[in-house]
Formats: structure tokens, C-alpha cells, sequence
């Protein structure tokens, strides 16, 4: 029975990477698609890096995250925890903020 366990192990492991590759992208996705519909007056007002900075950050996260497989010989390599950190920021801490001085009803 213990024998059977190393054989299992490389197929569960690829699969399991490949569902975090496919959560990062989805993600970043989500935050990217976010950041575009927003109004680059609410950047500054919320007092953060402009939209131009954000949407260069996720771009580019996105970008490094979706060839990481290809290029960069894995699936997680660091490219992609980092990009998924900035995107999780955005989403985590700017997304609410941007929704509060948007509709009015932020603290300041």
C-alpha cells in the first residue's frame, strides 16, 4: 500500500499546480478587468498610484503569469506569487477604496 503512494504523487502534484496557475489567472483577470472600468479621477482621490500605474502592474503580472509555463520553465515560479500579491492588493485594498469615493460613502 505505501509503495502505490509515489506513483500518485508527480500526477496530483501537476494537477494541483495547474489549478493554482488557473486561480492566479482568474484573478488577475478579474482585478485587470476591474482597474479598466474604473475612473482615473478616483486614483489620486483615494490617494494611491494612478490608474496607469495599477493597470501596468496587473498587465504586466498577467502577462509574466500566463507565459510563465512556456517561458519560464514552470507553472509557479516566483513571477506568478508576485504578480497574484499585487493583484490580491488591488483587489484587498484599492477595489474598496475606489468603491467608497465612488459612491459617497467613504469615511473621508
Amino acid at each position: 500500500m505505501a509503495q502505490a503512494a509515489p506513483i500518485f504523487y508527480p500526477s496530483i502534484l501537476s494537477w494541483f499546480n495547474l489549478a493554482l496557475w488557473l486561480f492566479c489567472l482568474v484573478v488577475e483577470v478579474a482585478a485587470l478587468l476591474h482597474c479598466v472600468v474604473q475612473r482615473a479621477e478616483a486614483f489620486p482621490a483615494i490617494g494611491t498610484m494612478s490608474k496607469v500605474a495599477w493597470l501596468s502592474l496587473i498587465g504586466g503580472g498577467l502577462l509574466l503569469t500566463a507565459i510563465s509555463p512556456y517561458l519560464l520553465g514552470g507553472i509557479l515560479t516566483i513571477f506568478p506569487l508576485i504578480a497574484i500579491g499585487i493583484a490580491a492588493v488591488y483587489l484587498l485594498d484599492v477595489r474598496p477604496a475606489l468603491r467608497d469615493a465612488v459612491d459617497g460613502h467613504g469615511s473621508w
